[in-house]
């Protein structure tokens, strides 16, 4: 056996241990979420419930409607959401990383995520609703904006220095705290309370209507993503050998932003700031199955759903009777990582010893 052949070997011997493990961490944080809670729920009630909401076994049903209504009003749509939007974040945070060509590029860190959320909060301040959908539209353009602004301001000469996209999301996020305050400002009482949501990030409350915007992003969006992947791979190797392959790098980034936008967006729109779910993931996936992004970006969606529905878990349980903020799980969790890349790409740079 030839060196290239051991070499994809190990890749696949690789990819076939993490799917599995990050298969059964997905199947064990929704089967232990949908069971636990203020009110306890036996797994063969969530079994019977979920056949029924299939359509496949109505007989099976819990007895108990209080059970029933607990899991199809409350926990169903809740762990589906939690698995929605840390898919969407760790797949934008893929592509951020593919299309900056930088580990430590991330939709939270760089201010993509604070300005969704200054647009979603400028949607409920003003009342331009409907149903959630303008609230997304609103928190899409916001995320927009900030992506293309980093694109434009931390890009020089085909790539992309650590300090100068740090520096740039601090000042997004600098910026985007303001309009927050603004916002905040001229809120009333209600939507007050709902921006501070937003900020905090959390799952609680989510509803059917919610996630069914969620998911046909999320599948788009990835689906895209991955029609992208081979072009992503030639871009890796430079800009000036991806045009020599036939790549259009410009339009490829520019679609790469959108589809950053969109997912951020439509994350941030129903769950709030949910930070470094798009810097660990993809790290970890990069640094167990290599750089090749189509399956980075289908194992960081599973990654990233299985991610936030144990961090959500968390949130619901650390605290009796509290439900603590996802966001600020995710930071904790998150921070000393980022932490840990930024030193190692400073010392790759040469700028500490």
């Amino acid at each position: 056996m030839s060196e290239t052949q051991l070499t994809q070997s190990r890749v696949r011997l690789r990819t076939i241990i993490l799917s599995t493990a990050l298969g059964l961490i997905l199947v064990a944080a929704v089967i232990v979420s949908a069971i636990t809670g203020q009110l306890t729920i036996s797994p063969s009630d969530v079994v019977g419930s979920l056949l029924k909401w299939m359509g496949i076994a109505n007989s099976w049903a819990p007895a108990d409607p209080v059970i029933e209504s607990t899991l199809q009003v409350v926990r169903f749509p809740r762990i589906v959401m939690a698995l929605a939007v840390g898919a969407a974040l760790a797949v934008a945070g893929a592509l951020m990383q593919a299309v900056f060509g930088n580990p430590l590029a991330e939709p939270g860190v760089v201010g993509v995520s604070s300005g969704a959320a200054l647009g979603a909060s400028t949607a409920i301040v003003f009342g331009i609703s409907a149903s959630g959908g303008g609230v997304a539209l609103l928190a899409f353009l916001g995320g927009l904006g900030a992506t293309l602004l980093v694109y434009a301001v931390a890009r020089a000469g085909g790539r992309t220095e650590v300090v100068t996209l740090l520096l740039t999301g601090i000042a997004i996020n600098a910026f985007a705290q303001a309009g927050l305050a603004f916002v905040l400002f001229l809120a009333d009482t209600a939507s007050r309370e709902q921006i501070v949501f937003w900020q905090l990030g959390s799952l609680a409350g989510s509803l059917w209507s919610e996630v069914v915007v969620v998911l046909p992003v999320l599948v788009i969006g990835t689906v895209l993503a991955l029609m992208m992947s081979r072009q992503l791979d030639l871009l890796a190797l430079g800009e000036r050998n991806a045009r020599h392959l036939g790549v259009d790098v410009e339009r490829l980034r520019i679609v790469a932003i959108v589809l950053v936008a969109l997912l951020t967006g439509v994350a941030v729109a129903f769950a709030g700031i949910i930070a470094f779910v798009g810097l660990v993931v993809p790290h970890i996936i990069r640094m167990a199955l290599g750089p090749a992004h189509r399956g980075l970006l289908l194992a960081s969606a599973v990654g990233g759903g299985a991610l936030l529905a144990v961090a959500d878990l968390l949130t619901r349980t650390l605290v009796s009777g509290a439900d603590l903020p996802i966001g600020m799980l995710t930071a904790l969790v998150g921070g000393p990582f980022f932490f840990g890349l930024l030193y190692q790409q400073r010392r790759r740079s040469g700028g500490w010893a």
